[in-house]
């Protein structure tokens, strides 16, 4: 089943986004072996950083495009459909497709790769001064 960008939008909450485009892989897994050098090269490369730029303005700088989840760490573009080393080597359109492209936190990457049965914990409320009454 091939994911896009335009299915994922009609979700509305980060855990059905999540549960949309994890893919259950295995820590350690090879993904491109010793042809990585290829992905890096182009994740450096003037293009990607312009389609990078986009998908953040695009997906407000928020994990999963979900208005209140900020990103402040360093933001990671997710291919929604995983490249393959031919995509890399015949330059793929899939590569710089906007509807094959989301925003999100490195942890958040994380978990729809490697995650299991549940998303990211939810984002922990900022705590204020009096806002708890400690002997209750």
């Amino acid at each position: 089943m091939k994911k896009s960008y335009k299915e994922l939008s009609k979700l509305k909450t980060f855990e059905e986004r999540w549960m949309y485009l994890r893919l259950l892989g295995v820590v350690g897994e090879e993904t491109f072996g010793v042809a990585r050098y290829l992905n890096q090269d182009f994740y450096r490369s003037v293009t990607w950083k312009k389609i990078r730029d986009l998908i953040i303005i695009r997906d407000f700088g928020c994990d999963l495009g979900i208005e209140g989840r900020e990103i402040y760490g360093k933001p990671t573009i997710h291919h929604i459909n995983p490249l393959s080393l031919q995509d890399i080597e015949t330059f793929s359109k899939a590569i710089l497709d906007l509807d094959n492209l989301i925003l999100c936190s490195y942890e958040t990457h994380q978990s729809i790769h490697y995650g299991k049965d549940s998303p990211l914990p939810d984002i922990l409320t900022e705590r204020k001064p009096f806002d708890h009454i400690p002997w209750r």
